[in-house]
């Protein structure tokens, strides 16, 4: 028989399953049912959900109260949507399917449950029975036989100590000084903590002074007698005040062992139909999240705070979860708040007035205490309870549910909420270490495949180009490098990169109008606001001069233009400092574009990955300097330009080995003498670097200076010889091919050659015939008296006169080598080609003997004489 009943209708929208909750609890509070209103809360918030969410129509409410119990029927009007029959259990889907969870969350708690279709509705309906208990009785328990009945003493004394705002006595009853032995006048005024033995773990639970503060507390701990013993003993705390408003705790004592005349009933699980049936137990933990769990720890975090809210009828709810550390709180959940501003914010664990977030802690009214819990200021949230989730003692994270009004929550529903919360930290902790491990081993792959890609470039450029793109989408959605030169020097923007193409002028014009961060060494991320703030300002004074209210633009950059670099740069923005060798040689930045904060995880991976960049990039510099030097010192040691010889082609080729960092031994010159006759040579140092450049320096000179005052070719080479044995230590052997060029008027050319230890030069005739032009003498820097002498060669027109060093003839390809029988082959396909095309031939026919570069200097030195022009 229906005694009562109570309907609501509610608009599509998102705010209606709040306020379907809210009609359901007082509802079912008025007719006196609490032990029912939170399955019926939960089942409610579900299927409007379905209604108002995915059907997206209104939904009708109506419950209807009876002698057995609450039937409560939620109706919409789709009822083309269709929903899983109970009866075939397979087709009930995962919980993530639409309608699916609710109806599995119906065969969990409902007694009685179904669907019904008419042309117009769609009803979902459920029955809720009430617990056999009798009537005008909070809790009640069965009759028992005598001998399971708790055991007690002859006389049970409750004793009722009375703690004041200090934490010390203030009363004590002659229970309790049969309990634990002192008269009342010796402990009044001493703390109780004197008397207590907590069983407690600093750091790891609630402590005494905490349990003192709260509203209400139940539990065990021991009292120390007068004896010495402690007396197991199990209490019962409320919190009170006097009427001049000064507040005290009243702690009702009894012995441990009996309890049963203290302790709260705990309150029974719903029970699970379908599990009765099949004679299995129901889960706690499946039936606040439901079955099956999500596999992910996010989609586990999402539902667990949703089923939060709906449990205690909140208008909004999170998770927090513990650093590593423990010594702050990360968000990683919420629903009813700002998630995108708040996702990953962190907050310290002893933050807030109310102390610690270590224990249950119930918030009247935030708007007494603005800075009690931070997370929720500027929400509208008035009210919030708090509990931790804790494993084996260790804090591991927080749940909130919060409420618009104030005072909605008190001690009853902290113990509510740490019910559900120790069913669910275990779950949560396995769920949060599975996601740690997969993020170290995607750190890991990370940063080995970073310091390769670093590892692989000494290039400046590409080492910054490599440090963003590196670090864009995996990071950030944006990055910039700033670079310093010296320490005298300002940082300098040098590389803007953003995942989107389009927007990174835009970012990089916005940056460069900004003051760079400060170049502060000390390691980690911090914050930078300049950026979102200068972005902010352009995007106003862009949208007044839109509407008119502003000073006009000479610049036209477009209103969209400006609010998307806004919103580029509008989320939270971090600075890493680069630092190698001690010193900072520039900044990593990185941001987001949405209110997100980025995860400590991120951030210590980003901190990584800028100590090797760091020293990438110091690299890079380190290895262009010395590469300037090298290049500027090889420049040196070469001649600025050749002369023009009148009656002889003259072409030189050089190709230094290696990537440009080291100064090879390879050198050649061509200079007037005198009048009429020119000097030439080619040269190879034995190694390479500073000291091959000092003994090429000092022949090259040497060589020019002596020609000059007008030494022979043996007396020039002999005085060289003596100048690098002077040398010591720092002497190096040298081959060297020295002559002197006469040009006639018949058209041909005399040569005088002396060649000392280096490859013989190589005569072309004009019939294709190659020869040696000059015999092998003693090479230079190896023996004190040389006695060198000269040899004439005279080139005919068309004659083509062939120089090189060892690269050239040394050329290899495995085992086989290009030698001087090689080098010949190649010459004698020359016939009637010009000096550069003689040189340039030869160089190809070196470069395509082997696959592999270079691995020696190179000089071609090629000289031909064409003859005389006829008339």
């Amino acid at each position: 028989m229906i005694t009562a009943r109570a309907a609501a209708s509610f608009e599509p929208v998102g705010r209606s399953v709040a306020s379907a909750r809210s009609f359901v609890r007082d509802s079912l509070q008025g007719w006196g049912f609490a032990d029912i209103i939170d399955d019926a809360v939960v089942l409610t918030s579900e299927l409007v959900t379905n209604a108002v969410v995915h059907a997206g129509t209104a939904a009708e409410v109506l419950c209807l109260r009876s002698d057995d119990g609450v039937r409560i029927e939620v109706a919409d009007r789709y009822p083309e949507r269709e929903l899983p029959l109970q009866s075939a259990a397979v087709s009930m889907g995962g919980p993530d399917r639409e309608g699916g969870r609710g109806l599995q969350l119906c065969a969990a708690l409902a007694g009685h449950w179904g669907v019904e279709y008419t042309p117009t509705h769609k009803r979902v309906w459920f029955q809720l029975d009430l617990p056999e208990r009798p009537v005008g009785t909070r809790a009640a328990g069965p009759c028992l036989p005598a001998e399971l009945l708790p055991l007690a003493d002859g006389r049970v004394r409750v004793a009722v100590v009375q703690i004041d705002r200090n934490g010390s006595i203030g009363s004590w009853n002659e229970d309790a000084e049969e309990l634990f032995g002192y008269p009342g006048d010796h402990v009044t005024g001493k703390p109780l903590t004197d008397l207590a033995a907590w069983p407690h773990t600093p750091g790891t639970g609630t402590g005494i002074a905490e349990a003192l503060q709260l509203s209400r507390w139940e539990g065990s701990y021991g009292i120390r007698g007068a004896n010495g013993r402690v007396v197991p003993v199990y209490a019962s705390h409320l919190r009170v005040r006097d009427t001049g408003g000064a507040p005290s705790t009243v702690c009702l004592l009894v012995r441990d062992h009996e309890r049963a005349v203290l302790q709260t009933p705990l309150r029974g699980a719903a029970p699970d139909s379908t599990a009765a049936q099949d004679g299995q137990a129901t889960d706690p933990f499946e039936v606040f999240i439901g079955s099956p769990a999500p596999d992910d720890l996010d989609g586990l975090l999402q539902r667990t705070v949703e089923r939060a809210r709906d449990m205690l009828d909140g208008d909004a709810a999170f998770l927090l979860l513990a650093t590593d550390d423990e010594t702050e709180l990360e968000v990683r959940a919420s629903t009813g708040l700002p998630s995108a501003r708040q996702r990953f914010a962190r907050v310290p664990v002893e933050a807030g007035r109310y102390g610690s977030a270590r224990m249950p802690a119930v918030h009247d009214d935030l708007a007494a205490v603005p800075s009690a819990v931070p997370l929720l200021g500027g929400t509208g949230m008035r009210s919030v309870v708090t509990v931790p989730l804790k494993v084996e003692g260790r804090l591991t994270g927080s749940l909130g549910v919060a409420a618009e009004v104030p005072s909605r929550y008190s001690n009853e529903e902290a113990l509510r909420l740490q019910f559900a919360a120790d069913r669910i930290a275990l779950a949560v902790e396995s769920a949060r270490l599975g996601e740690l491990q997969r993020l170290r081993r995607g750190s890991l792959s990370f940063l080995v495949e970073a310091s390769d890609l670093l590892a692989g470039t000494l290039d400046r450029d590409q080492t910054l180009a490599l440090m963003a793109q590196m670090t864009i989408p995996t990071l950030a959605t944006w990055c910039a490098v700033y670079t310093i030169a010296d320490q005298a020097s300002e940082p300098y923007l040098s590389y803007v990169l953003h995942e989107d193409e389009e927007r990174i002028d835009g970012l990089k014009a916005l940056l460069s109008k900004i003051p760079p961060p400060e170049p502060i060494p000390t390691p980690g991320a911090r914050v930078w606001s300049a950026p979102s703030e200068a972005a902010h300002q352009a995007a106003l004074r862009t949208s007044m001069r839109s509407l008119g209210l502003g000073e006009p633009s000479t610049v036209s950059s477009g209103i969209g233009t400006t609010l998307a670099t806004a919103a580029t740069v509008g989320g939270e923005t971090v600075v890493l400092p680069l630092v190698a060798r001690n010193r900072v040689i520039g900044m990593l930045t990185l941001g987001r574009p949405t209110d997100e904060h980025f995860r400590q995880e991120i951030l210590e991976l980003a901190e990584d990955l800028s100590r090797r960049a760091a020293l990438a990039l110091d690299n890079a510099r380190l290895y262009s300097e010395r590469t300037a030097i090298s290049q500027s010192l090889q420049r040196s040691l070469l001649p600025p330009e050749l002369p023009q010889v009148d009656g002889v082609e003259v072409e030189v080729i050089y190709r230094a080995a290696g990537e440009g960092n080291e100064v090879g031994g390879d050198f050649y010159d061509l200079f007037p003498i005198r009048d009429g006759a020119y000097g030439f040579a080619i040269g190879d140092v034995c190694g390479t670097g500073p000291e091959a450049a000092a003994v090429t320096g000092l022949a090259r000179h040497a060589l020019r200076l002596l020609a000059r005052e007008g030494f022979g070719g043996p007396a020039v080479l002999e005085r060289l010889n003596s100048a690098i044995l002077d040398e010591g230590a720092r002497s190096r052997f040298l081959t060297l091919l020295y002559g002197e060029l006469w040009p006639q008027d018949d058209g041909s050319a005399v040569l005088k050659v002396v060649c000392a230890g280096h490859p013989l030069p190589l005569r072309l005739r004009q019939d294709g015939t190659v020869e040696p032009a000059a015999e092998p003498q003693p090479l230079l820097g190896v023996m004190d008296d040389l006695e060198l002498y000269e040899q004439t060669v005279t080139l005919d027109p068309g004659d083509v006169l062939l120089c090189v060093t060892d690269g050239v003839t040394e050329r290899r390809e495995g085992t086989r080598m290009l030698g001087d029988d090689g080098l010949a082959d190649v010459l004698t396909t020359c016939t009637g080609l010009t000096a550069g095309a003689v040189a340039a031939r030869i160089l190809r026919a070196v470069e395509r003997f082997a696959s592999d570069a270079p691995s020696d200097d190179m000089a071609i030195l090629a000289m031909r004489v064409p003859g005389l022009l006829k008339e």
